[in-house]
């Protein structure tokens, strides 16, 4: 396969620390009474979008955190040579990355997403 998309470490670690900022202070602690477990602790944070094109009906994508390289099968409706975005979102339990979320989008619209770990 040709070419693999990459997502900037800045990116990565400045989505990393907007989660842990919304889950700091004292909102771990579960004996503390304002403490809400309906909240539920899950956090999905934007972190960045990088240009990509269309090469043999897929696009090609370095995932952060671990989770190695991988392949998006893309529409036989999108000719390749077609640009467009990946975009990649972070996935975390209580500010601790649990996951990724790449969208694929072109023209505006998501084409392909998918999740890596627990989102």
């Amino acid at each position: 396969m040709g070419t693999y998309y990459s997502f900037s470490e800045q990116a990565i670690s400045e989505a990393l620390d907007a989660a842990r900022q919304t889950h700091g202070g004292g909102m771990l602690k579960a004996t503390d009474s304002s403490f809400d477990t309906s909240r539920g602790g899950g956090l999905q944070v934007a972190a960045e979008c990088v240009s990509i094109t269309v090469e043999n009906n897929k696009v090609c994508i370095n995932l952060p955190l671990g989770f190695g390289k991988h392949c998006f099968s893309i529409p036989v409706s999108i000719p390749n040579g077609t640009a467009g975005k990946a975009c990649l979102s972070i996935c975390t339990t209580w500010g601790i990355p649990t996951g990724v979320r790449i969208s694929v989008v072109i023209a505006g619209i998501t084409v392909v997403g998918q999740t890596f770990g627990k989102c």
